[in-house]
């Protein structure tokens, strides 16, 4: 266990060490933030116009700082989702230079046993980006709870964290197991440029994916990503949502809020079939422990003994 512990500590630093790592780690959440402000706030804040005018009588009932405040929090989890995929990749970046300068043959002439060494590169992978993505969730909590009232309660608050940190492990473990096949930093650095310009579409962050086709929104809901992002939606703009549906006082019969769940995505669907937050979670959790399983049985396979 002492020398799990070096090793992953090890994993750690070498990665914080490194400023530019980190840098790029976060660069897609820095794009997706450009984007937003640039074109994307809006367009969901013209979708949002939209569906108020749809039904009298509600313009009056729903203030512009209500809808800046929800169209700030689409942004949040737009972030964050695209942030639990490209963070947890740039930190298992370790894992390729260990195996690209040799290193991996001096730890495996160590007495650690190869499940503790994968384990190690993966449970160093989950804390640095449990520690980034957490990072950004707090100074975006704090950005938009200084524009407006975000209706979160410190229960919904330690929720919100504790969906990063499972989407931040899941994406970890998905992710190891395509990193244990490259054996250079520059293929593994090309595939990450490719992860980070589609990750924003399968996740929802530009476009809602409840505006692709049945088949495309399945293709999208394969990924944890997208069930993590779905559920962090729900944790974070379900208040805001129950605080409009209140002020409405049953004018639309609940039909406004209804209808912004069904725009932004708030379950996924699969094969038609919507998903709940309880399932989602359950597609997640059981998808961490097959890829744990997976992954420990391709490093045994693709890494040569010293």
């Amino acid at each position: 266990m002492r020398g799990f512990v070096g090793f992953t500590k090890r994993n750690l630093l070498l990665f914080f060490k490194d400023k530019q790592t980190v840098f790029f780690s976060l660069l897609t959440s820095i794009i997706v933030l450009a984007l937003y402000l640039l074109f994307l706030k809006a367009t969901f804040a013209n979708s949002m116009h939209s569906a108020i005018n749809k039904y009298p009588g509600l313009i009056s009932l729903i203030s512009e700082s209500e809808i800046n405040t929800f169209t700030n929090l689409i942004l949040l989890t737009g972030i964050l989702g695209s942030a639990m995929i490209t963070v947890p990749y740039n930190c298992l970046a370790t894992l390729v230079m260990d195996r690209e300068n040799k290193v991996d043959y001096d730890i495996l002439a160590t007495p650690l046993k190869r499940g503790q060494i994968i384990l190690s590169y993966f449970v160093s992978a989950a804390v640095s980006s449990v520690i980034l993505t957490s990072s950004i969730l707090v100074v975006g909590l704090i950005i938009i709870g200084l524009q407006g009232e975000i209706y979160l309660g410190g229960e919904q608050i330690l929720q919100a964290f504790g969906v990063v940190v499972v989407g931040s492990v899941s994406a970890t473990a998905a992710l190891m197991i395509v990193m244990l096949f490259f054996k250079s930093v520059n293929a593994s650095g090309a595939f990450g440029g490719i992860l980070s310009a589609v990750s924003g579409f399968v996740i929802g962050a530009y476009i809602p994916i409840s505006q692709f086709s049945n088949s495309v929104q399945t293709v999208c809901n394969i990924f944890p990503a997208s069930h993590v992002t779905i559920i962090l939606r729900n944790v974070l703009i379900n208040g805001q949502l129950s605080h409009i549906n209140e002020s409405l006082s049953g004018i639309d019969q609940g039909m406004f809020v209804a209808s912004m769940k069904n725009l932004f995505s708030f379950k996924a669907k699969i094969l038609g079939y919507q998903l709940d937050v309880p399932q989602m979670m359950g597609y997640v959790l059981l998808l961490i422990l097959g890829c744990i399983v997976v992954q420990i049985l391709t490093y045994s396979k693709t890494y040569k003994r010293a």
